[in-house]
Formats: structure tokens, sequence, C-alpha cells
């Protein structure tokens, strides 16, 4: 499927998963959390090889304190929130 002016190239996706990922990163770090296997994936090829049709940010897996860690945060965060 070719990119359309409206679709971003295959290397733009994959970028924008790099950024989305170092900024989830920063702000887990800033509240004290740290994912040990933060990475990107480009699970579907295109029919051209090599062109991902999209990145996504995975997030890998942590021990169960630093989940629990994570599951603080956000919670502050949805409670500061209403």
């Amino acid at each position: 499927m070719p990119d359309t002016p409206n679709t971003p190239s295959p290397a733009l996706k994959v970028q924008e998963a790099l950024d989305a990922r170092d900024a989830l990163a920063t702000a887990l770090r800033r509240a004290g959390v740290q994912l040990p296997a933060m990475d990107i994936r480009t699970p579907w090829l295109d029919d051209r090889e090599g062109e991902a049709r999209y990145a996504l940010v995975h997030l890998g897996v942590c021990s169960a304190p630093v989940a629990r860690l994570l599951a603080d945060v956000v919670t502050r965060g949805v409670d500061r929130d209403r």
C-alpha cells in the first residue's frame, strides 16, 4: 500500500514511536518510575520489505513493585485532575 500525501512515511512512523517512547520514559523517570525494557516494534510490514505500516511503543515487562509504583503515579495524576 503506497503512502499518500496524508500518510507519514515508514521512517516518520518509527521516529514518532521513538519520540513517544522517549517522552514517556522521561515523564516516568521524573515520577520515579523506570521501565527497564521500553522499546519500539514494527510488527506488521508493508508489501515492501522493511517498511512498517506503523510502529508501536513496547513497554516491556517490569517487576511487581515497579508495576505498583506505576499504578500509584497514574492514580495520583488522575486524582489531581479531578
